[in-house]
């Protein structure tokens, strides 16, 4: 067998990009972005087991990028509250308080489908043929988020809107790379601090932080996991089937994410934080 490795994975990445920004003045400051973006390539990424789908001819991957957000916002906003008044004992209570806010907000990143197969070309993924006509997501009150992706039977090889034979495990099915989404994101963040003066060199900081303040749930994207069984009796043409947690996140944003302790990641519950700073 002989294997040829070329650079010939391609990407774009093409966008609009806002902001609107106010500086500190009277105490308060504000900065908003916006981007309206679109990102295409053949593989995201070079470090991960079966990298690309289709290796007779990899422009057939072609398609939006495993980190592909088509809208993306975020705004935050820091107030420091004025004294109520200019008596010193008012002051010493109720002076030196602020606030701030965060929020975040994106849009569904993408979700691949595709069946780990040993075909002539070496350990591939190959994606499943699309069903013109079949719902890809249903309504579903129990699923996290209130929908799942179409796990309904409909044939021996058919997991809702897609199919895979014995015939097409040569070949990638119809199915786009990354054709389908999971779910958005959004979380408002907030802080509330206050400043003591110790001295003209010295000053210590209290602060109380809420992440996720409406406690507003994130979830990881649905699993995509599919099965596929090799032709046997009263089977000729393989079995396709879903696994337990085909088409429905199993997990909070925050545990998909990786990198960080996901105590530490944005997509969780509410948490609360208390810190106390000497500033010198």
């Amino acid at each position: 067998m002989l294997q040829l490795t070329r650079n010939s994975a391609t990407s774009d990445y093409h966008a609009l990009q806002l902001q609107f920004q106010r500086r500190l003045a009277h105490g308060l400051q504000a900065l908003a972005s916006y981007t309206f973006g679109k990102s295409l390539d053949i593989a995201s990424t070079d470090a991960s087991f079966l990298t690309r789908n289709d290796r007779a001819d990899p422009r057939l991957d072609r398609g939006p990028s495993d980190f592909d957000v088509r809208h993306s916002f975020s705004g935050a906003i820091t107030y420091n509250i004025p004294a109520p008044s200019n008596e010193p004992v008012a002051r010493a209570l109720f002076g030196a308080f602020a606030v701030d806010v965060i929020f975040y907000a994106r849009s569904a990143l993408p979700v691949n489908f595709a069946i780990g197969r040993t075909t002539s070309y070496g350990l591939v993924a190959l994606r499943p043929d699309f069903v013109s006509g079949a719902p890809l997501r249903v309504t579903d009150p129990a699923a996290p988020g209130g929908w799942r992706y179409n796990n309904a039977q409909i044939a021996p090889n058919q997991v809702g809107p897609f199919t895979m034979t014995a015939q097409i495990l040569e070949r990638n099915g119809t199915l786009g790379r990354n054709a389908l989404r999971g779910f958005g994101f959004e979380q408002l963040d907030f802080s509330a601090r206050r400043q003591f003066r110790l001295s003209e060199r010295a000053n210590l900081q209290f602060r109380a932080e809420l992440f996720n303040l409406f406690n507003h749930p994130n979830f990881a994207d649905p699993s995509g996991g599919l099965n596929y069984t090799t032709p046997a009796a009263g089977f000729p043409d393989g079995r396709l089937t879903a696994t337990n947690t085909f088409g429905q996140s199993t997990a909070l944003l925050r545990s998909s994410l990786g990198g960080l302790n996901p105590v530490y990641q944005v997509g969780g519950p509410r948490s609360i934080q208390l810190s106390l700073r000497l500033q010198f």
